[in-house]
């Protein structure tokens, strides 16, 4: 299992530039208004990944009873992905469950 480190912090979202408030119950980890991300972990919370690009939101998976968002680094082409949060933008993630 993955070492997880709790870091939950506003930030600015370097896609839509929108300032996002802490999430309070988990770590935030991404954006709930356009669901991008930024590739800056190697394990969760760590901030040790140099490469520091965009996250890219590609698509949706069902995690439990809940869903992952799935990413691609636009720098690096890594994937990830990501638990949904409970405030994250629904027409974006509706949008991505129909992405094929």
């Amino acid at each position: 299992m993955k070492k997880f480190n709790m870091i939950d912090e506003s930030f600015i979202c370097e896609n839509c530039g929108v300032t996002v408030q802490k999430l309070k119950y988990s770590a935030r980890d991404h954006c709930p208004f356009c669901l991008y991300s930024k590739h800056v972990d190697i394990n969760p919370g760590d901030r040790l990944n140099n490469c520091r690009g965009l996250l890219r939101p590609v698509g949706i998976e069902k995690f439990k009873g809940t869903y992952k968002i799935v990413y691609k680094c636009d720098r690096c082409g890594e994937s990830h992905k990501n638990i949904m949060a409970k405030d994250d933008n629904i027409d974006e993630i509706i949008n991505l469950s129909v992405k094929k």
